[in-house]
């Protein structure tokens, strides 16, 4: 049988960008310890492996400039885009990406969304949970949330350290703990602030099925009718649930009984995409969770076949 699966959540970083990147000592997020080196070559056996059609990869970092180098942000998530449209070239039915955009202010991440996904031709944006400290409702993010509501792209959503992740991650990987909880901070202050009424394009995917977001579904929309802070916008929990129903939640680390019946609570299947988190987390580990998806008894065979790809073609059309 030819591969199927459509893996929305595997990550990459091409050699110049990860050789500028080095060199100012940067470190990624999360606390993962990754022994694998991707390599298109690695990437194409490991699908071949696990029955995988294709891969949009993602480079879920948010970088900025600074004093030294003004230019570093937008310099190195242009380096990433445009290695990633090459690879794209070279393997087109195997590989998509989402852009990775600068984070030294709006106007810089709106130039290199246009140039991303009108000259590369990308296939989506992934944004971080929060970027440099700003989550989605932040006024700083509001015209890069609305150009994507715009056009209507696929949205990528991955965690990132909170900004006190030293107080709050006790010295252990964020990736445990403080990743799923920053998913939900996100999506929560984007509710709240009304996020949502003004950007009704948007087409998210939360990785990891959002963290801890759906299990704090019900909780989220009560608390719209319990008491308003003095910023809130007027939602109801009606706004809520339908906001949480229309999302799209990626299975990486996240296809066991454990996070699928909380998703399941909150949206339906056709909305569940597949996704690995490789090469950040090992391939044991994708074998595990693979294993849990497909053995959860909470899908039908048609559903299921959705989750593994279908539903991502509503998406991503080009790999049908």
């Amino acid at each position: 049988m030819p591969s199927q699966r459509i893996d929305v959540h595997t990550h990459a970083m091409p050699e110049e960008a990860m050789a500028a990147v080095a060199a100012r000592g940067f470190r990624p997020t999360g606390g993962y310890k990754i022994s694998v080196r991707w390599t298109p070559q690695a990437a194409l056996a490991y699908m071949d492996r696990h029955d995988i059609a294709a891969q949009i990869v993602s480079m879920p970092l948010a970088f900025a400039g600074s004093a030294d180098d003004p230019e570093f942000g937008t310099r190195v998530s242009r380096m990433i885009n445009e290695g990633h449209a090459e690879l794209i070239a070279e393997h087109p039915d195997r590989f998509g990406a989402f852009a990775t955009l600068p984070a030294d202010g709006p106007d810089e991440a709106l130039t290199e969304l246009g140039y991303a996904l009108d000259e590369l031709r990308l296939d989506g944006v992934v944004l971080t949970s929060n970027m440099a400290g700003h989550y989605f409702g932040d006024p700083s993010l509001e015209p890069v949330l609305a150009e994507l509501a715009r056009r209507e792209v696929p949205v990528f959503v991955h965690p990132t350290d909170c900004p006190h992740i030293d107080v709050l991650g006790f010295g252990r990987p964020s990736s445990i703990v403080e990743f799923p909880f920053d998913t939900a901070r996100t999506i929560t202050n984007a509710l709240y602030t009304g996020a949502f009424q003004r950007t009704t394009g948007l087409r998210l995917i939360l990785a990891h099925c959002g963290g801890v977001l759906p299990t704090l579904g019900w909780r989220i929309g009560e608390h719209t009718i319990m008491g308003r802070g003095p910023h809130d916008a007027d939602i109801d929990p009606a706004h809520v649930a339908e906001v949480l129903r229309g999302l799209y939640y990626e299975t990486a680390l996240a296809g066991s009984r454990n996070s699928l019946l909380p998703t399941l609570e909150v949206t339906t299947a056709d909305h569940i995409l597949f996704g690995t988190d490789w090469p950040a987390a090992p391939e044991p580990t994708v074998e595990h969770n693979i294993a849990n998806l497909i053995s959860f008894d909470g899908f039908t065979e048609d559903e299921l076949r959705g989750v593994e790809r279908d539903n991502a073609l509503r998406l991503f059309p080009r790999f049908a």
